[in-house]
This record gives C-alpha cells, structure tokens and sequence, in this order.
C-alpha cells in the first residue's frame, strides 16, 4: 500500500498531526508570524505600566519599574477627567447599532438567500458599492445635515450612522450564512403556517446563530473603533471612547503611558466579547466553507 493511499485512509485529525511532525517549518513559521502579530499588543500593555519618563526613553527601557499612575491618570486621578461617558457613549453607538443591523441584515438576506428574487446579485453589489465611497467624502454634507437637523453631537444620529455603514458587510455576510438553511426546515415551516417573523426567530435564527454571532461581532468592532464620523459628529456630550483617546496628543506633547493605558482599557470590551463569542466566531466565518 502506498504512502498516499495510507494517508487518504487516516482520519483528518491524525492527518494533520502528521503533517505537522514532518513539517516542523510550518510550525515554527506560524509561530514567529503569531508572536510579530501579539508583539505590538503586549508592547502596549507593558508600556502602559511604565512612568511617562520611562516610556518616552529612547532606545525604550524594557526593565524599567512598574507603576499603575498612567491607568490613575487615565481616570482622572489628578486631571479630573472622566472617561466613563466616552466609554458609554461608545458602548450604547456600538450595541444598538449592531442590534438594529442584524434586525435589518436578516429579513433581506433571508428574501436574497431563499426567496427566489430576480437580479438578486445586481442587489449585493448596490449594496457593497455603498461601502466604495470613502467616508471623508460623506463627512461634510453628514456634518451640514446634522448641523441644519439639531442632531449634531447627538449619539442616537452616531447609531444611525454606524447602522448604515455596517448594514451593507452584514447582508452580504449574512446571505452567505442563511443559504447554508435547510430548504426541508423553510417547508416545513410553512405548512405548519408559520409567517415571517417566526420563520426568522423559530428556525431561521437557531439554525444560522454561528453566522450571526460573527456577523455582529463584526459589527460591533467596527463601531467601537471608528473614529473619523464620531470625531466629526460629536462633540463634548456624545464624544466616544476612540475620540477620548485622541485627547492624550496635544500641544504638550504625546503622553504615551497614558496613552497605551487608555489603549488597553477601550480595547477590553472587544477583547471580552471576542473570546466569549470564539466558539461562535469560528463556526460563523467557516459556515459553508466545506460542503
């Protein structure tokens, strides 16, 4: 019997460990590559526990004492400055819009996906040529509109924004997810004369959760990072976290302890919600990878 045929024979797990004994490059590649990714990240956080004397050394001073007083700057301990409503704000723009997004993104994926729609591909690219305009060209006429309309520095103008800049990524991402529904289960469905509403929630929603835990993760951290729209949009009352950030550049120079401090604790809502929805987040983005 040949190397291969016994190869083909073995089952997919011990395969891969095979190939990972006689490949031991591949490892080690995967490896550097992973820490050069990290590398930037830890590089942040233990800066973050450094003196701002410290950090600003150059060549950086990888031994220098620890110290919590650039996170104690961060809230405020001797500024006075208050980072929860920025972190708020951004919590409430990045939830509700992700909330509406997915209450939007499912039925119109569910009518491209099942329903048999004429031209539905002519549909999908309008919907991504949305996404082709840069958003600096969009900040303008938003910010006279805004201004004329007295929602300017409002977040619930900032939701509605982020909900029409995520919804395009979503009904493509979620139209990929709901083919992969079983046509058997839409039939059965409907001659227990189920409607569209509890189609979605009843069997549509269980069968696709892996692809829709993704698809607002997705967008949830492009709301919770983005910077130019809630800069432009919002000012002392709905200013987000990613707004607060840019006030530790100033004038006076770039306080980059505090700055890395302030990194790290806007990044751990992400953090959080990527690990709590790992699991999720795998089965979503392999959703209809292997038939």
């Amino acid at each position: 019997m040949s190397v291969a045929t016994k190869q083909l024979r073995l089952s997919p797990k011990r395969r891969l460990k095979n190939s990972g004994r006689r490949n031991p490059l591949v490892g080690l590649i995967a490896w550097i590559t992973a820490l050069l990714f990290v590398s930037p990240v830890l590089w942040m956080m233990i800066t973050s526990f450094h003196s701002e004397a410290d950090a600003a050394t150059n060549p950086p001073s990888f031994f220098a004492p620890l110290t919590l007083d650039a996170y104690a700057q961060f809230f405020g301990a001797a500024s006075g400055a208050n980072p929860w409503p920025p972190l708020i704000n951004s919590a409430m723009a990045s939830v509700f819009s992700t909330i509406l997004v997915l209450l939007l993104a499912m039925p119109a994926a569910y009518a491209l996906s099942i329903k048999p729609i004429k031209k539905w591909t002519d549909v999908l690219f309008f919907l991504l040529s949305t996404k082709m305009l840069p958003i600096v060209a969009a900040a303008l006429p938003l910010y006279i509109f805004a201004n004329f309309s007295g929602m300017l520095d409002n977040i619930w103008f900032l939701i509605i924004m982020y909900t029409s800049m995520n919804l395009p990524i979503a009904v493509w991402m979620m139209r990929s997810f709901l083919a992969e529904v079983p046509v058997e289960m839409l039939e059965a469905a409907q001659l227990d004369g189920a409607g569209l509403i509890r189609t979605l929630s009843q069997v549509v929603a269980p069968v696709a959760t892996p692809g829709i835990a993704a698809t607002g993760l997705i967008c949830f951290i492009f709301s919770w990072n983005e910077l130019l729209l809630a800069r432009v949009l919002t000012g002392v009352v709905s200013g987000t976290a990613p707004v607060f950030l840019t006030g530790f550049v100033s004038s006076q120079g770039l306080f980059l302890a505090q700055l890395c401090a302030a990194s790290v604790v806007v990044s751990l809502p992400v953090l959080i919600a990527g690990f709590a929805a790992q699991d999720k987040l795998v089965q979503g983005l392999s959703l209809g990878a292997v038939k």
